[in-house]
């Protein structure tokens, strides 16, 4: 009697839907090779806490605030089993959500389907679509800490890079001004020049030297100036070495071939430092773009249904269940009282 004269009628709204997650391609991505230009697919870990969000005390208080569930499912004054109790306690309510909204998750293919239910088709769907809102709101929230931290690693990241180029570049301009030279090893490829310069007039003065010596008499003055020449030619080959990082008496301080090495220590940590700032720029530049898209989205493949119809509560299934489970209590109840019977 009460099922069929006292239980009001309800209206079920069922929406369905499914986390998306977008791997289109920015332009950064693709210059630098990446093959994978579009496509997206599902995020079933996005789904396993959407899930968990549907059924929390949060999103419960959010659609109260919003539609006043209490007003909603507290209207049928005289149906005491499905009308809710007001005004009640926000536990309350959550447990009387259990019941009204029912959810349906496959996660092996992170497909949701959320069925809400109230007393009228309007009420049914404006539950539903608050339900799908709020779901959308969350993955929205969850995209834009995604894209914060991402954009704050990247940030991070050019930051310290920039800092590095920065030192590597002062660090070469104090050795520049320090030893008053721009590139050491143009100059050490002149002084090469000079020093082959030089050891070709020696050469040169060595062959004059014995013809003198061969076609002149002894005492000769011209003997004396090629003399003269050719040790003065050494001298200068000799400190031309010098300079260079050769022979005895090398000041290493000064020498070319050390002040080589520095310089190209130098440029291969400001080299280092370039390719690392090109990189970090990249990559917040691609941050900045993926930032700038939405990379999680809810996917509605059912948006909310108004229904023309009452479903619930479903008055034969129920009356079937309590009298099958009345039946099953009867016999248990039965064997009990035979079996203690027969043991007398």
């Amino acid at each position: 009697m009460y099922l069929y004269t006292r239980a009001t009628d309800q209206y079920a709204s069922t929406v369905a839907f499914s986390v998306r997650s977008e791997d289109a391609g920015t332009a950064i991505e693709i210059f630098g090779g990446v093959t994978n230009l579009g496509g997206s697919n599902s995020s079933s870990s996005d789904t396993d806490i959407l899930y968990e969000y549907i059924q929390s005390q949060e999103l419960v208080s959010e659609i109260d605030a919003r539609l006043d569930l209490r007003r909603i499912w507290s209207r049928p004054v005289d149906d005491p089993v499905f009308a809710f109790h007001a005004p009640g306690t926000i536990e309350d309510l959550l447990d009387h959500w259990g019941r009204m909204v029912r959810i349906h998750y496959d996660s092996g293919t992170g497909l949701m389907e959320i069925r809400a239910l109230a007393f009228s088709p309007d009420e049914a769907t404006a539950i539903a679509r608050a339900i799908f809102d709020e779901s959308s709101r969350m993955i929205n929230q969850l995209s834009d800490i995604a894209r914060e931290d991402t954009i704050r690693y990247a940030r991070e990241e050019l930051e310290t890079a920039v800092e590095r180029l920065r030192a590597a570049r002062q660090e070469l301009t104090r050795f520049r001004n320090r030893n008053q030279i721009v590139d050491p090893a143009v100059d050490l490829q002149s002084q090469a020049g000079l020093l082959g310069s030089l050891q070709e007039q020696l050469a040169t003065t060595l062959i004059d030297l014995d013809l003198v010596r061969e076609t002149a008499r002894a005492g000769d003055p011209r003997i004396a100036q090629y003399e003269r020449r050719v040790a003065v030619i050494e001298e200068r080959i000799a400190a031309e070495r010098r300079k260079m990082g050769f022979g005895e008496g090398t000041d290493r301080g000064e020498v070319l071939a050390t002040l080589v090495g520095e310089f190209e220590g130098l440029v291969v940590d400001r080299e280092f430092a370039e390719q690392t700032y090109t990189a970090a720029l990249a990559s917040y530049d691609s941050a900045l773009a993926e930032a700038r898209r939405q990379s999680r989205y809810l996917a509605a493949h059912v948006l909310p249904t108004t229904a023309e119809k009452s479903e619930y509560p479903q008055r034969e299934l129920l009356l079937g269940l309590v009298a099958l489970f009345l039946f099953l209590g009867w016999s248990v109840l039965v064997l009990i009282y035979y079996a203690i019977r027969d043991r007398r």
